[in-house]
């Protein structure tokens, strides 16, 4: 599922900066840009949204102030702030109307993409499943590190995080006769292209393994094994 995504920032060079990245990220598309309050809305009217980026200091009206009326009328509608706003009351009001998170500008392209991508992995999680478990819970309210990093101190890559690569490799360990993306996705919780990136990280650093198994079709795809193990004939 692609994110579509408003930002709503009246400097239009920082709009341009925040939709460079964002078409950098996979599974996120610009739905639109807005430089005021009366912009914003006019957007949501015309478009699909999934997620506001939203500025404090808009030109007609604070952005927190934006808050309850999102709340109202479209609930279904995530946000972020990314503001240079560092006010305790402005983060208060905008915990309180449930905002994901809270970017302090200037937002670095590692920063913003870690935000986006654990977003996205959270809002996976809850659309994949009727019922969640307390691990999936865990993962949700987690809180992620500034800079990612493995248990042995190595840096984790962008859109890699802690909780999510633990449960991975847990649930390769026992994948003796090989697991697709697809069917590891359905484990986690996850989308496929979650599911490939870690498994393929996993790869990178030689805890798995792929190989290539051919279907009752004759089409190939990636099987993964936990690299200890041998993939049987």
């Amino acid at each position: 599922m692609v994110m579509k995504v408003l930002i709503a920032e009246d400097d239009f060079r920082i709009a341009a900066i925040h939709e460079s990245y964002i078409q950098q990220i996979e599974g996120f598309q610009v739905a639109g840009k807005a430089k005021s309050a009366k912009d914003m809305w006019e957007a949501l009217q015309k478009e699909q949204v999934d997620l506001i980026l939203l500025d404090v200091y808009m030109p007609d009206e604070l952005g927190t102030n934006l808050l309850p009326l999102l709340r109202e009328h479209y609930p279904e509608i995530d946000v972020i702030i990314i503001t240079a706003a560092t006010e305790t009351t402005l983060l208060r009001d905008a915990l309180h109307y449930g905002v994901v998170h809270y970017l302090i500008k200037p937002v670095t392209a590692q920063k913003f993409a870690q935000v986006l991508t654990e977003y996205k992995e959270k809002k996976d999680i809850i659309n994949s499943k009727d019922e969640v478990n307390q691990t999936m819970i865990d993962l949700f309210f987690g809180q992620m590190q500034e800079e990612p990093k493995e248990k042995d101190g190595r840096d984790l890559p962008t859109g890699i995080n802690s909780l999510t690569l633990d449960k991975v490799k847990t649930l390769m360990a026992s994948e003796n006769n090989g697991i697709t993306a697809e069917e590891l996705g359905e484990k986690m919780g996850a989308s496929r292209t979650t599911a490939r990136r870690y498994v393929e990280y996993l790869v990178t650093t030689g805890e798995c393994r792929a190989e290539l198994a051919y279907g009752i079709i004759g089409r190939p795809e990636r099987k993964y094994y936990p690299a200890i193990k041998q993939a049987e004939s």
